[in-house]
């Protein structure tokens, strides 16, 4: 009995090392593999593709940014879940990954426990958007020909996303008849966007404000209770008459579940570190984000409440996932 005691405490005290080892010897053993769970072209995409070689150039290791998309980022997060928990994965999340765990069916992974939070990155504004071909130019005309029982279609990044949401209980609240259209990432929402294809589209100002400056595309309305500083003559859903209406976008970094606690403090004190990074900043709030830097804990409470808060309207609706 002793000798197997012995053995036991020799092989706890062996992992215990090796795993301390490893915790030591990070990032220095593989190159840091960053999953954007949307395409290219969106903004998990550029938020991404910011912090990858600020963060190469603070952990002396090559950082690799790879494009997962697909069913409302589900598919990037689902390879983040069952990767290896050894600091050498981790992913950027948009909002949707609040929404997932209520909506998706069959989901492969659960949102609390497979993954950690390791970072939140910040939050921006949603732009409701009109393309030039709709001959919408302003929100109020909008709200008016909706009241007037006139239909419209409007795009988002995909089905369960905040913007799809948002709308959704805008339309439900002011029996708006307003169909979604479900599209894989802001990339493809955009092109589509721009050609007319889709008269509406909502997306996070950090996505739309090119295409607004540049003229392609009609700003309506923000999501936030305040006027975006950016966007300073747009006006809030909340003033147009739908004062309780509030839904900003959010980013957050993920990793594996079982990713040491030293490495993911580690990787949250190395982003909020890159995010201070004058370059990086000035990019992110360019496109309307407020950077948070929230650390593991508060990261964690704030994304379970979210997937509390939108479980509560995703259920009620029965809303599924169809892309």
């Amino acid at each position: 009995m002793k000798a197997k005691l012995l053995a036991g405490l020799i092989s706890a005290l062996c992992i215990s090392g090796a795993v301390q080892a490893q915790n030591n010897d990070w990032p220095s053993q593989k190159v840091i593999k960053l999953i954007a769970v949307f395409p290219p072209g969106g903004s998990v995409d550029q938020v991404a593709r910011i912090l990858a070689p600020t963060l190469q150039n603070q952990l002396k290791q090559s950082v690799i940014v790879e494009n997962i998309g697909g069913a409302s980022g589900s598919i990037g997060t689902a390879a983040i879940a069952r990767a290896q928990p050894d600091g050498y994965t981790f992913g950027v999340v948009f909002d949707t990954h609040g929404v997932n765990e209520n909506m998706i069916e069959k989901l492969s992974y659960n949102t609390k426990t497979d993954l950690a939070t390791v970072t939140m990155i910040g939050t921006a504004p949603m732009v409701l958007t009109a393309s030039k071909n709709s001959g919408i130019t302003s929100f109020k005309q909008l709200i008016d020909d909706s009241k007037a029982k006139k239909p419209n279609s409007y795009g988002s990044i995909g089905t369960g996303s905040l913007g799809h949401l948002a709308m959704a209980m805008l339309a439900k609240e002011a029996k708006f008849d307003w169909t979604h259209i479900p599209y894989r990432g802001g990339g493809p929402l955009m092109q589509d966007a721009l050609a007319g294809h889709v008269p509406l589209a909502v997306g996070s100002l950090f996505l739309v404000k090119p295409h607004v400056d540049a003229g392609g595309i009609v700003p309506l309305a923000v999501t936030t209770k305040k006027r975006s500083a950016d966007m300073p003559n747009v006006p809030t859903v909340a003033e147009s008459g739908y004062p309780n209406f509030e839904a900003p976008a959010w980013w957050a970094v993920i990793a594996p579940a079982k990713t040491p606690p030293a490495i993911i403090n580690r990787m949250h004190e190395e982003v909020a570190k890159a995010l201070k990074n004058p370059d990086v900043s000035t990019r992110l709030k360019s496109q309307g984000i407020e950077i948070l830097s929230l650390g593991p804990k508060p990261a964690q409470e704030f994304v379970n409440k979210q997937i509390d808060s939108w479980g509560v309207f995703v259920k009620a609706n029965n809303i599924k996932a169809t892309n």
